[in-house]
């Protein structure tokens, strides 16, 4: 029997990184694309003892249901955390979700109703797309440069096309690694106060900035309760724990605690405690600050040796922190058709073209540097070089090409 799929699952498209995730796994491949943080600098033996504590202590109460919310405790903590960084906030602005990308999902479902449009940055956060999409958006793209989002052609877009919702990425943003100046996080934050626009702060870079000064995220910056700043503990500590945090204004964290309860009731009571009790005693900011070196060293081994082994005529991104490199590719050479040979090359990377709300560009691909050791980055850019560097010649032009997909080892 064939049942029926609703109309949101028949029109769902599956990630295009997950996906070749799939196909990326052999162990032979250098794969630089996933946006995976450094396991290696996963605190595994304090993650242990904290959850060792917590079942010693709390057990009973770690294992039984808990408040849609989250952990009092944690959410104090997130508090006193960002009003340190300048965010003025209190525990009940604030709402512990399962991941970030549960964050995305909910201020979808309380902020976008069929045909709302929606302004993204192009190129933007593939899976916050499909959330979105999922809720029947409509997109309405920006142009970003080395700066970020294009501010300037916003208020022409917001008045021409109705926009309700910005969603962005400022800091290190997925896929580019650009940062958005301080001039346009202010100007941004004028024109949504203008026409009453809810902002959406996707940030979960943040805490990873290597170089540059730090700047204010739009959170600390407005004073007028249109921003939903969504965050995550996966980049900073551990993917594994799936706990995020949502901080905006109260209905609106109001709204989504609801949504919540009908989504998973809440978010883990044994990795909330745990966590909380880990953040107690353990060196957060000096965690922080080996995650910044190690990754800035990665960052600029992968910028050197991009230099070396690519072809003229090929460009990329110059991040200041994060976990990605933009890369765009000479003689508008689409990414997808150089996957094939890049996995018999056994290197393999993210083709741009999925992370293109409206107009698909497909001479774009993502690298993640967070995820290699430098010998490891050295010789997949070496790898990866080959693999662009054979495609701009005249016999490889006009080939049939194999879809990612249809890659098998």
């Amino acid at each position: 029997m064939n049942l029926t799929l609703s109309h949101r699952a028949q029109s769902a498209k599956p990630s295009l990184v997950r996906e070749i995730l799939k196909v990326t796994e052999h162990p032979e491949i250098l794969s630089f694309a996933g946006g995976l943080p450094a396991p290696e600098l996963f605190p595994i033996e304090a993650m242990a003892a904290a959850h060792a504590e917590v079942f010693a202590q709390e057990g009973k109460a770690a294992l039984q249901y808990s408040t849609t919310e989250g952990l009092p405790g944690l959410r104090a903590w997130l508090v006193d955390r960002l009003r340190s960084h300048g965010v003025t906030t209190d525990v009940e602005s604030t709402l512990i979700t399962s991941g970030s990308q549960q964050g995305i999902d909910l201020a979808a479902r309380v902020l976008i109703d069929p045909g709302t449009v929606v302004a993204v940055e192009e190129p933007s956060y593939l899976a916050a797309l499909q959330a979105f999409e999922g809720y029947g958006a409509r997109f309405a793209s920006v142009a970003s440069d080395d700066d970020g989002m294009c501010v300037d052609q916003l208020e022409a877009l917001v008045e021409r096309e109705k926009v309700r919702v910005i969603y962005l990425v400022p800091c290190f943003q997925n896929p580019k690694g650009t940062t958005l100046t301080l001039e346009r996080r202010i100007r941004l934050l004028e024109i949504a106060t203008k026409h009453g626009i809810a902002i959406i702060e996707d940030d979960p870079y943040g805490e990873l900035r290597f170089r540059g000064e730090h700047l204010p995220s739009l959170l600390a910056l407005d004073g007028h309760g249109v921003v939903l700043r969504l965050s995550s503990f996966s980049k900073t500590l551990a993917p594994g724990l799936r706990i995020g945090f949502a901080n905006g204004p109260r209905e609106v964290i109001r709204a989504m605690a609801v949504a919540k309860q009908s989504c998973d009731l809440h978010t883990s009571s044994l990795s909330q405690r745990a966590l909380h009790r880990l953040l107690q005693t353990f060196d957060f900011e000096g965690h922080l600050t080996v995650l910044r070196q190690t990754y800035g060293h990665r960052c600029t081994t992968m910028l050197t040796s991009l230099a070396r082994h690519m072809p003229a005529g090929t460009h990329w991104t110059r991040p200041d922190g994060g976990m990605f490199v933009w890369l765009q590719l000479p003689n508008e050479i689409r990414a997808e058709d150089l996957f094939a040979d890049a996995i018999a090359d056994k290197v393999a990377f993210v083709p741009g073209s999925s992370f293109f709300a409206n107009e698909k560009h497909y001479d774009f691909m993502r690298l993640n540097f967070s995820n290699c050791q430098p010998a490891s980055i050295e010789e997949g850019m070496a790898r990866l070089g080959r693999v662009v560097t054979n495609a701009t010649a005249p016999a490889w032009q006009g080939q049939t090409h194999a879809s990612p997909f249809s890659v098998r080892l």
